[in-house]
């Protein structure tokens, strides 16, 4: 026993020893691994729209970035491409009412879901709408080569003037879609925003996105392009209606101020404004925007490479990534957090459904009243409001959260688009009424 008792200590000093031996090794593991994860194998030069050309610099990043293309393998989990994704179907076949919703419309003839980053300047050429006269502007967000183009050009206004296919066959950086040179400057990797539109826009709200802080730039990459937008004048130059606010009610306004139209919807005659992909817009609105959480912290989680800390390049729905991308700020279990997701989206595409069949009555009540003979003034007020309604459920139509973004804003629009689209219907059952009463007092 005495031999025993006289040999723990020494066990224990051994034991502690080989311990504090093993934590000294693996700290000097991990601080080498900190140094070593990210080496220059080659000189990026500035713009350099190949992202293979980073990835030798950035292989863990690049990893990442090229999981972008195989979204199709989160269809097995429940919640992802129920309402959008990255797979191409047709959202008129999906959506059939969308036909008649965007009659005149070349959204009338293909509306398909895009396919994410890594696709966009395929999917951009090979889309039917406006064909092979598509100006420069549509390739605006499509490619990281974009912003050298324009420079190379003399400036913004001679790419967005320029056809887009001409664009492409002219210069072969643009055949590379979204990737590195998009958001980091190839030196520093610091994150910029380099689309000039979006520049301006935000100049015109005070805020010099140059100078913004890290975490505000951890959205502006995102919402350079995830944004609602117009083409303006013969020139086609990109525009964000953004001069009077963000909100839905400012964006209308400032649509109205100039007369703008996208095009006369084919059965009311009702002036008509297609809405891009306000994703930043109606962000902003929410509770997220206002906690300074970026849209970086959700689609591009921070998480562990060996010791270092890095943004997850894999951009994707936070629904199949919630321990990172949710977890960090609410301390749910994955399940609630789903489960508050789906609740969301259910109830946006619920309201949506019934916008979509609101408006559809009021144009059948506009397309009766036309076939009776009512005269086109006497449908102002209907075609009026037809232009209000269609604004608010397309603006949540086309934006890529399904309401997630900013639930109660989304539910609010979503609302006043019913409310106006219903009134659309009075409106036109009104003026067939009172046409019907004017002929019989002819007679």
């Amino acid at each position: 026993m005495f031999k025993l008792r006289s040999l723990l200590p020494g066990a224990a000093a051994a034991a502690a020893a080989i311990g504090v031996l093993a934590l000294l090794v693996s700290v000097v593991e991990r601080k080498q691994e900190a140094r070593t994860t990210f080496v220059k194998v080659v000189e990026v030069a500035e713009g350099e729209p190949d992202p293979s050309v980073w990835g030798r610099n950035f292989p863990a990043h690049y990893e990442a970035y090229l999981r972008t293309m195989r979204t199709s393998e989160l269809v097995s989990y429940s919640p992802y491409g129920r309402y959008g994704g990255s797979e191409a179907f047709s959202r008129l076949d999906r959506y059939p009412a969308l036909v008649r919703l965007f009659a005149g419309y070349p959204f009338s003839v293909e509306y398909r879901e895009e396919r994410g980053h890594m696709n966009a300047v395929e999917d951009m050429l090979a889309t039917k709408r406006l064909g092979d006269a598509k100006p420069g502007t549509c390739l605006t967000c499509k490619s990281s080569a974009v912003p050298s183009v324009m420079a190379s050009l003399g400036g913004p206004e001679a790419f967005y003037a320029t056809p887009a296919r001409e664009l492409v066959a002219g210069h072969a950086g643009l055949r590379h879609s979204v990737s590195c040179a998009d958001c980091h400057d190839a030196a520093t990797q610091a994150l910029r925003a380099p689309r000039p539109a979006f520049a301006e826009a935000m100049a015109g709200r005070g805020i010099d996105i140059a100078a913004a802080a890290h975490n505000d730039k951890r959205s502006h990459v995102c919402a350079q392009c995830h944004v609602e937008y117009y083409f303006q004048g013969p020139g086609k130059r990109l525009v964000h209606p953004w001069a009077k606010g963000l909100d839905i009610e400012s964006i209308e306004a400032y649509y109205d101020g100039i007369g703008f139209k996208d095009w006369d919807h084919a059965e009311t005659g009702a002036p008509l404004v297609k809405a891009q992909h306000p994703e930043f817009e109606l962000w902003s609105s929410g509770i997220h925007a206002r906690s300074g959480v970026s849209c970086a912290d959700c689609h591009m989680p921070y998480k562990r490479e060996g010791a270092v800390k890095v943004t997850d390049h894999w951009i994707r729905t936070p629904v199949v990534n919630l321990t990172n991308a949710c977890a960090g700020c609410h301390r749910l279990s994955e399940g609630e957090l789903k489960g508050r997701v789906l609740e969301i989206q259910d109830r946006t595409f619920e309201l949506l459904g019934r916008a979509e069949k609101a408006i559809l009555a009021g144009q059948d009540a506009v397309k009766l009243a036309l076939e009776k003979g009512v005269p086109a003034a006497g449908l102002a007020d209907a075609r009026a409001l037809h232009r209000r309604a269609f604004l608010r459920y397309d603006f949540l139509s086309a934006e890529n959260s399904m309401g997630f973004h900013s639930p109660q804003e989304a539910a609010r629009i979503l609302g006043d688009a019913i409310d106006y689209a219903r009134q659309m219907e009075l409106a036109a059952v009104r003026a067939l009424a009172a046409f019907e009463t004017r002929q019989g007092g002819v007679r």
